[in-house]
């Protein structure tokens, strides 16, 4: 009689991804997927080609089950600056409950391990760029149509700005203890925001 399966595609993508989000790609052994998931080598690899086909599976998983739950709100049609603030807000929480310094963003992570060097690696990571620039642009526009003064700034320049300070946030928060030091970096970011919009 052939042995029941203990795991899932998906959950062992899921217990994966918990490993790779705190020690990266390449601080991830087979031995250390073995241990994390409680899935044998042949078990991984009748579900998964190896570890890089299972890091694009975690990679996947992390996008549908944590950024998007995170930014939904900013995709929203009634975003603005205050859903943004709110978005860094949750994110700060999240890192808190875990206990600061804690993993940062799967995504920030890859992006310099693994990004240049892999090309569909890359084109996870840019996707996910593309996104969250797609999810800001919808907040400033939002926000300049209840804005009672004229907008002068270029809105899509911004939201490229703004990508680079969610990721460089996220990258910074893994060496930092003090949640209020990304809180107040975050208020300071969007104050000289507002700013920048009316000049």
């Amino acid at each position: 009689m052939p042995r029941l399966r203990s795991h899932t595609k998906e959950s062992l993508a899921e217990s994966a991804m918990r490993r790779f989000w705190s020690h990266g790609f390449e601080g991830t052994s087979m031995d250390d997927l073995v241990k994390s998931t409680g899935v044998s080598r042949h078990g991984i690899y009748r579900d998964f080609a190896g570890k890089r086909e299972l890091f694009l599976a975690a990679l996947d998983r992390y996008k549908h089950h944590v950024v998007t739950p995170a930014f939904a709100q900013v995709e929203a049609d009634d975003a603005d600056l205050d859903t943004v603030a709110a978005f860094f807000e949750y994110q700060i929480d999240q890192a808190v409950a875990i206990d600061l310094p804690r993993s940062g963003c799967l995504f920030a992570n890859t992006m310099t391990e693994i990004a240049p060097h892999d090309s569909a690696v890359h084109e996870c990571v840019q996707a996910h760029h593309d996104r969250l620039r797609a999810g800001f642009l919808n907040a400033l526009q939002n926000n300049a149509c209840k804005s009672d003064g004229p907008v002068s700034a270029d809105l899509a320049a911004l939201a490229q700005v703004m990508v680079v300070f969610a990721q460089g946030l996220w990258t910074t928060s893994r060496g930092y203890a003090d949640d209020m030091t990304l809180r107040r970096s975050v208020t300071d970011f969007l104050d000289m925001l507002r700013v920048r919009i009316t000049l």
